[in-house]
């Protein structure tokens, strides 16, 4: 256990060689991530196995606007992380404690948000999206529940990004693998024991969460040599709330702007029918996997920017940053390689429908280079919002995404109809979403060689 905490442990990214201190960081964020995206995935195993294709489709129809309303919790957290990377990279212990406190309190508001809201616009928006009478009720139902249920989530990512903006990625890693065994388990038993349905696994996972964030809370509790838990910090205090929400607002809309794409690409999806929708959820899950890498090393670069910016270390911030990039793009060529592989055995896990695994692995295929290009843009998205500038890759997104893939989806697929494709290529669906992703990654390599980023810290070291 000892050697796992000084492996895994608390990581100061201000000291050592850049490469090793990034990777120590990114092994336990990348099995985290991982363990996260098996909350979605057995979820979907579980019903597509034991429920049916349609409740399949159902989960992942859900997605788009379960993911849009839990943009607040993103936007708070990733400002608490960046702000408690810088804090603790300068050594300021009272802006550090008072930023917690805050985004304690902040998230708070924001599940209180989120129950109220996301219970009222649920059935209206699938309405709005053409969701299938097949599916509409099992979709309704699976987001109620999520959205009623979830403090769990909202508490885990707050408190798992103030761990990690510690440089503490390991406990984070361990609530969550006890969180997914957990989740696992309780989907089982809802589902194939007491016959719930899609309500059973949203249960689960409402359950599952709120024990990772409960560990997470006991785990800071004790870390009284970094930074003060008292009453008195967790008061609300202007200055550093808005500093986390200035700094995570943009995050939260970069997020939301993605779930709107999605969600508005959903109701192209949506016309293709119940096949294509169930074979696009299985991609989405598997696509979440090939994803992890580069997400991990994402929040790791944000990190490692912010300690280091705190510390005024910008020219091991911009050496970091290569080696970051570099070790990205190896590892998610590994991964992609192994899912191109290993494909059809994957897809083959969500569902035992021939036509459904051949149609998933074909979508895949289209989609697999993008990876590539995605661990470059989130490796230099991530530096630059450790710095401080949150509104570059902001704005990257709304172009990668508003501008380009939404039209270019829509575009591609009417100039596709014909006799014999009479709703257009659905493939083309996967095909603008590459061409977006490899256009996202070129306009934020020009704005980080630009360096801007570099003028935007908060917590600097005196």
């Amino acid at each position: 256990m000892h050697f796992l905490q000084r492996f895994f442990g608390p990581v100061d990214m201000t000291e050592g060689e850049p490469w090793k201190k990034i990777v120590l960081f990114t092994i336990p964020m990348l099995l985290g991530n991982i363990a996260q995206q098996l909350y979605n995935t057995v979820d979907s195993i579980v019903v597509g196995k034991y429920v049916g294709d349609n409740a399949l489709a159902a989960v992942g129809s859900a997605g788009p606007i379960l993911n849009l309303l839990l943009v607040l919790y993103v936007g708070i957290s990733i400002g608490a992380g960046i702000m408690v990377s810088q804090y603790f990279g300068s050594r300021n212990r009272e802006g550090l404690s008072y930023t917690i406190g805050n985004s304690i309190l902040l998230m708070l508001f924001a599940t209180l948000f989120v129950a109220v809201v996301g219970t009222l616009i649920t059935r209206p928006l699938l309405e709005l999206l053409r969701t299938p009478d097949s599916i509409i009720d099992w979709c309704a139902s699976y987001l109620y529940i999520l959205f009623i249920g979830g403090a769990g989530l909202a508490y885990y990512n707050i408190l798992s990004g103030v761990l990690r903006g510690l440089g503490d990625s390991v406990s984070a890693l361990i609530y969550l693998v006890v969180a997914c065994v957990l989740n696992i388990g309780l989907d089982l038993l809802f589902v194939v024991k007491f016959g719930m349905g899609v309500s059973g696994v949203a249960l689960a996972t409402s359950i599952a969460q709120a024990v990772s964030a409960i560990l997470c809370a006991f785990k800071l509790y004790r870390m009284k040599d970094y930074f003060d838990l008292k009453p008195s910090y967790l008061k609300w205090n202007t200055p550093y709330a808005m500093n986390v929400i200035r700094l995570g607002v943009p995050s939260g809309v970069t997020q939301a702007i993605m779930s709107m794409s999605m969600i508005v690409v959903q109701s192209l999806t949506n016309s293709f029918g119940e096949q294509f929708i169930a074979a696009n959820v299985i991609v989405m899950r598997v696509d979440g996997f090939a994803m992890m890498p580069n997400f991990s090393f994402g929040s790791a670069m944000t990190t490692y920017a912010g300690q280091n910016v705190g510390a005024n270390a910008y020219e091991r911030v911009t050496k970091g940053a290569k080696q970051g990039t570099i070790l990205a793009l190896g590892v998610s060529a590994v991964i992609t390689g192994g899912i191109l592989l290993m494909g059809k055995q994957l897809m083959g896990i969500f569902t035992d429908t021939q036509e459904l695994v051949d149609l998933s692995f074909h979508l895949m295929r289209i989609l697999a280079v993008g990876y590539l290009a995605m661990a470059v843009l989130q490796s230099l998205a991530g530096v630059m919002r450790g710095a401080g500038d949150t509104m570059t890759p902001m704005w990257i997104s709304i172009f990668q995404t508003v501008i380009l893939r939404v039209p270019l989806a829509y575009l591609m697929v009417y100039l596709s109809k014909s006799p014999e494709y009479p709703n257009g290529r659905q493939e083309l669906l996967i095909v603008s979403m590459l061409i977006s992703w490899i256009v996202g990654m070129l306009v934020t390599c020009f704005f980080y060689v630009r360096g801007r980023w570099k003028t935007k810290a908060i917590g600097k070291a005196e």
